[in-house]
């Protein structure tokens, strides 16, 4: 199945979704399908495209992830870095004792202050700055961890004091 949350959209996202699992297509083949779009209105590749992508970089092994439920286990000892790439105006609403605030726009000036041969845990709002942030750091030697969900939901679960089920996403196995 698929479920989408948004506005615009989101129905023909949905029957593309349901096209494509009515052809019996795995979720690899998203990336490769070729949906028309109007510069003005979208991107040349569709969010079923981008899906897709995500899956593969998943299944590859070239994001690795981790998840709400793993940061309380992460230690604190200094074996690993704790990084933050929200703007600082986001971090100081709020943030995760521990981790470091080095926003998106400033990594690549600042990569320095990160500590080589450790694994890096990297966090944000949502998810795109930190995967971003992952690809920046993987290209220059450093071995990273993208946050799932990001901030957003860390902070959605532990303010609401909500026991959440574990879920990922699309009915995905926890890949580590």
């Amino acid at each position: 199945g698929a479920q989408i949350i948004g506005y615009d959209g989101v129905d023909k996202r949905i029957d593309v979704l349901a096209t494509a699992m009515a052809a019996g297509m795995s979720a690899l083949e998203l990336q490769d399908l070729d949906l028309a779009y109007a510069p003005p209105y979208s991107s040349a590749k569709d969010p079923v495209n981008m899906a897709g992508f995500m899956i593969d970089n998943i299944e590859t092994g070239t994001l690795k992830q981790f998840f709400w439920d793993e940061v309380g286990e992460l230690p604190d000892d200094g074996s690993v870095v704790l990084l933050d790439t929200r703007t600082t105006e986001e971090y100081g609403r709020g943030h995760i004792n521990g981790f470091v605030n080095i926003p998106l726009d400033e990594l690549r000036e600042r990569i320095g202050e990160i500590r080589r041969g450790l694994p890096v845990y990297v966090m944000c709002q949502s998810g795109l700055r930190s995967y971003l942030s992952c690809r920046i750091l993987a290209q220059n030697g450093f071995d990273c961890y993208n946050f799932s969900g990001g901030y957003r939901l860390y902070e959605t679960i532990y303010r609401d004091c909500v026991a959440a089920k574990q879920s990922y996403p699309c009915g995905m196995d926890k890949i580590n």
